[in-house]
C-alpha cells in the first residue's frame, strides 16, 4: 500500500471565537475634522490610515496616526480624534469581540506601522463594495474580509518575528508531501540556505522538535489514519512508511498513542 495522508485541522477549534463585523467608514477629511467619544466606542475598532495624518487621544495617552499605520482601539475607552493639519484619509472598521486580535497577538491601543497598507485598502474597498451591492451571501463575505484584515497584519507581524523562520516553510511542505520517504536532512539544509547548526536550531525553535522527530510524528499520524481507514496489515503499513520493521513500528506507535496498533484497530472495530 501507499502511505496514508494525515487529517488536518485547527489545534483547538472550540477556543476560537469568531469576529463579528459591525460597520466600516471611509473618511476623507481635513483640519476641520474633530470627533470626541467621552464614553468610547460601543465596540472595538481599527483605524487604517492610508494618507495624511491624524491624532488620537485614548484615555490619557495621545498618538499620531501617520499614513501606513493601523491602530486597534478597545470599546468603552474615552477617546477623541482629529486631523491636525492638511488631510487625513483613513478607514475605521468596528468589530466585536477583541478575542481574535488578542489571539493573533496584535497590539491594542497603540499605532503600528505596516508595509501592507495597499492590501489593507483593497480589503476595505472589497468590504464596502459588498455592503453596497449586497450579493447573495454578502454577510459571510464582509465577515471574511474583516477577518482577513486582521490576519493580514498578524501575518506581517509573524513574518518579522524571531521564531517564525519563513525559510523553513518549503521544508515543512516537502516533509508533509513525502511522509513515506526518508528524511534528507542534507538536502533540507541546502534548500534553507542555512548552516547545519542554524538549520537545526531554527527548526527546533519553530516546531519544538528535531527534523527526524517531526517526520516520525508525521509517519505515526499517517499510520494511525491507515489503521482507521484501510484493511492493510500492520506489516504493510510499517513497510509503506519505511519503519525498520513492524515490531519497531508497533513500539513507537504504543509510545506515542498509549496503545498498540493491533489493539487500536481492534478497539475501533468494536
Amino acid at each position: 500500500m501507499t502511505y496514508m495522508n494525515i487529517p488536518y485541522g485547527p489545534d483547538d477549534p472550540v477556543a476560537l471565537r469568531e469576529l463579528r463585523f459591525k460597520t466600516i467608514w471611509k473618511v476623507l477629511t481635513n483640519d476641520a475634522y474633530q470627533v470626541a467619544k467621552p464614553q468610547g466606542f460601543e465596540s472595538p475598532g481599527i483605524f487604517v490610515t492610508f494618507d495624511g495624518k491624524g491624532t488620537i487621544a485614548l484615555a490619557d495617552r495621545a498618538f499620531e496616526l501617520d499614513a501606513g499605520t493601523y491602530m486597534i482601539v478597545p470599546g468603552g475607552v474615552p477617546c477623541a480624534y482629529r486631523c491636525p493639519a492638511g488631510e487625513w484619509k483613513f478607514y475605521f472598521m468596528q468589530f466585536d469581540p477583541l478575542d481574535m486580535a488578542h489571539e493573533l497577538e496584535l497590539a491594542v491601543g497603540e499605532p503600528v506601522s505596516t508595509a501592507k497598507i495597499a492590501e489593507a485598502v483593497r480589503l476595505c474597498e472589497r468590504l464596502i463594495d459588498s455592503l453596497i451591492v449586497r450579493p447573495i451571501g454578502y454577510g459571510y463575505a464582509v465577515r471574511e474580509a474583516a477577518q482577513e484584515l486582521l490576519l493580514l497584519f498578524a501575518r506581517e507581524q509573524e513574518a518579522t518575528g524571531r521564531r517564525r523562520h519563513p525559510e523553513l516553510d518549503d521544508i515543512l511542505f516537502r516533509m508533509h508531501q513525502h511522509i513515506g520517504q526518508p528524511v534528507p536532512v542534507g538536502d533540507f539544509v541546502r534548500r534553507s540556505g542555512l548552516s547545519r547548526t542554524a538549520f537545526f536550531a531554527r527548526f527546533r525553535d519553530r516546531t519544538g522538535m528535531s527534523p527526524a522527530r517531526y517526520m516520525q510524528e508525521l509517519k505515526l499520524a499517517s499510520a494511525k489514519a491507515a489503521l482507521e481507514t484501510t484493511s492493510a496489515s500492520i506489516k504493510e503499513i510499517a513497510a509503506s512508511l519505511r519503519f525498520y520493521d513492524e515490531f519497531h513500528f508497533s513500539k513507537l506507535f504504543k509510545q506515542r498513542y498509549g496503545i498498540s496498533p493491533r489493539a487500536y484497530r481492534g478497539g475501533r472495530e468494536l
